[in-house]
């Protein structure tokens, strides 16, 4: 019997790119996965529907405090390029 392994979360793809210590240029290249982009499709589609459900409104809500996180990390890469210039 095969055991599924569920899809990697945004978080925890985050997660996984930072321990891989990135370069600035790595971390301001950094994109959402395919999976990830549909499921954010989805939430937001459903948010502005209103059709998402307690569970989906915090996992939307989670999307949207990761990627306040990674826009700052994004920031911080450039500004690290710009002082090593």
């Amino acid at each position: 019997m095969a055991v599924m392994m569920p899809e990697p979360n945004p978080t925890e793809e985050v997660l996984d790119f930072l321990l891989s210590a990135p370069t600035p240029e790595a971390v301001i290249a950094l994109r959402p996965s395919p999976v990830a982009q549909e499921r954010l499709r989805y939430l937001l589609d459903g948010n502005r529907n209103t059709t998402l459900n307690d569970a989906e409104r915090a996992e939307l809500e989670n999307y949207l405090q990761l990627e306040h996180f990674v826009r700052r990390l994004k920031i911080r890469a450039r500004e690290k390029l710009a002082a090593d210039v």
